[in-house]
């Protein structure tokens, strides 16, 4: 099975010279936990909930003045719509990411999400086997 065959094609998008508080309230309207940083379709980076409360919140800054390119993760992973689904999977395992943006010809064209995997019938057992890498300790310090 091919990514572009089970990902998310709606994609929300914001640019990193927006406020945080933008990214959260936009979060909140797609109800997901994490937006892709783009200029002209290009990801640029991942902002997640995660990101708005330890590197703004949690360090006092005001997230009406503080940019989402400040706190975002620079070049994130990405993957193709032609990616295995079991290979997406092996990749957000090894990154420890819930999501993966999906891009073609340089640009963002969806978002394949964990949870899209666990949906899929057939790709339980590669779902777990993500969920397992995603959820050991990382030793990466913030």
């Amino acid at each position: 099975m091919k990514a572009k065959e089970i990902m998310s094609k709606d994609v929300a998008w914001i640019q990193g010279d927006e406020s945080v508080a933008s990214a959260a309230k936009l979060m909140k309207q797609r109800s997901c936990g994490s937006i892709p940083v783009c200029s002209s379709g290009k990801v640029e980076g991942i902002v997640t909930d995660r990101d708005i409360a330890l590197r703004c919140i949690a360090e006092g800054k005001d997230a009406n003045q503080q940019k989402v390119r400040d706190i975002m993760t620079a070049s994130p992973a990405t993957g193709s719509p032609e990616m295995d689904v079991n290979d997406a999977a092996q990749l957000m395992s090894e990154k420890q990411i819930r999501r993966l943006p999906i891009m073609e010809n340089g640009n963002i064209v969806g978002i394949l999400a964990l949870g899209d995997i666990s949906t899929e019938p057939t790709q339980q057992g590669s779902a777990g086997s993500a969920l397992n890498g995603i959820s050991k300790p990382s030793s990466a310090q913030m």
